[in-house]
C-alpha cells in the first residue's frame, strides 16, 4: 500500500483510508471484525472514526456508541496503536457549554485510546471563529491528546483564514482537509479559489463520497436496486451522478476494472489528495476497492478530460 504525506504534520496515511460513517453499529461484530480485518490485509492503516447518535434504537449509548464500538474491533483486530493513524471529528454540537479538549476527552474515553492521531474540525457553528478553533485545537496537539489537526468541508475563506492565524500564532496549520471529490462534483479541489486555499494551507486532502453513495457504480440503473440514496435518486446532485454512471461503466469495462475501482483511481490522482476515504460493510468490498491502485492510468486520463 502506497503512503503519502499528510500536510507538514509527518504523519504518513495510507492513500486508501477506511471510514466507518455509520457502519459498525448496523452490522455484526463479525462482520466489523472482517472488516477491519480486510484493511489490515491491503495494508490500509488511516482510519477514520466518529461519534454519531444512535440510530438502531438499541445501543447503550444516545451518542458515541460509534466509538467504542470501533475502539473495540480496533482491539479485536490486533491493531497496535503505533501501527494505525487514526482520525476523528469535533462536531461542536455543544459548543460554547462543552469545549474542543472535552468534546475530545469524551471521545477519547469512548474509544479506550489515549489519542488521536488527527482531529478534525467540522464546519463551526455560529459565533464560533477561526481564531478560537486555531487555538482550540493548538492546545490538543500541545497536550498529546492529537498530533495533528484538519477540517472538513471548510469554506475556501475560513481555511485560508484559519491558516493564516496559525502561521502568525506559530501554532501548526490545518495537515488535512476532508471534501467531498468525485468524478461530477470537482470544483472542491479544482476550483480557483478552493485550489488556492488548499495550496496556501499546506494540508493534504482526503477526499470522501468519491462513489457519491454508490450512484457511480451503476447499482442504481436497477429499478429494484437499495441503498442509503435509494429515496433520493431524484435529488439534483444524486442525479448528476447517476447520469454520470452509465459513462463511467462502460469505461471500467474497456479497461477491464470496476466503476468504484475507477472512481477511487480518479479520486485519488486528484491535486493535493493524500487519500481516498471509503466505507465498507463487507470484507469483500475493502479488496474491491484496493483494486484502485492497480487501475490503469489511461483510464483515469480520460476520466479527467471529460466532465463525468
Amino acid at each position: 500500500m502506497l503512503h503519502r504525506a499528510l500536510g507538514a504534520s509527518g504523519i504518513d496515511v495510507s492513500v486508501l483510508s477506511l471510514g466507518s460513517w455509520r457502519t459498525y453499529e448496523h452490522i455484526s461484530r463479525e462482520q466489523g471484525l472482517a472488516v477491519m480485518r480486510a484493511a489490515q490485509e491491503c495494508g490500509i492503516d488511516f482510519l477514520d472514526d466518529a461519534r454519531y447518535n444512535d440510530e438502531t434504537g438499541t445501543a447503550p449509548l444516545a451518542t458515541g456508541y460509534s466509538e467504542v464500538v470501533f475502539g473495540e474491533l480496533f482491539r479485536a483486530a490486533g491493531w497496535r496503536r503505533d501501527e494505525a493513524v487514526v482520525a476523528n471529528k469535533l462536531w461542536w454540537e455543544f459548543w460554547p457549554g462543552e469545549s474542543a479538549r472535552q468534546e475530545l476527552d469524551s471521545s477519547l474515553t469512548r474509544m479506550g485510546f489515549d489519542y488521536v492521531d488527527l482531529i478534525y474540525a467540522t464546519t463551526p457553528p455560529e459565533g464560533l471563529g477561526a481564531a478560537e478553533i486555531v487555538d482550540s485545537v493548538a492546545g490538543l496537539i500541545s497536550s498529546g491528546k492529537a498530533r495533528a489537526w484538519g477540517v472538513v468541508n471548510w469554506q475556501p475563506g475560513l481555511l485560508a483564514e484559519a491558516t493564516r492565524i496559525a502561521s502568525a500564532n506559530g501554532t501548526p496549520p490545518p495537515a488535512a482537509a476532508q471534501v467531498a471529490y468525485n468524478v461530477v462534483w470537482r470544483s472542491s479541489l479544482e476550483g480557483a479559489e478552493e485550489s488556492a486555499a488548499l495550496e496556501e494551507s499546506g494540508a493534504g486532502v482526503v477526499a470522501s463520497a468519491v462513489l457519491v453513495y454508490g450512484a457511480l457504480t451503476g447499482k442504481y440503473a436497477h429499478a429494484e436496486a437499495t441503498g442509503r440514496i435509494a429515496a433520493k435518486l431524484d435529488e439534483p446532485l444524486i442525479k448528476q451522478a447517476l447520469d454520470a454512471a452509465p459513462g463511467l461503466v462502460e469505461l471500467a469495462a474497456r479497461f477491464s476494472t470496476t466503476p468504484a475501482a475507477l472512481a477511487i483511481a480518479f479520486a485519488l490522482a486528484g491535486p493535493r489528495v493524500a487519500s481516498v476515504l471509503f466505507g465498507a460493510t463487507r470484507p469483500e468490498q475493502v479488496l474491491a476497492n484496493a483494486e484502485a491502485l492497480d487501475v490503469d492510468p489511461a483510464a483515469v486520463a480520460e476520466l479527467q478530460s471529460s466532465r463525468g
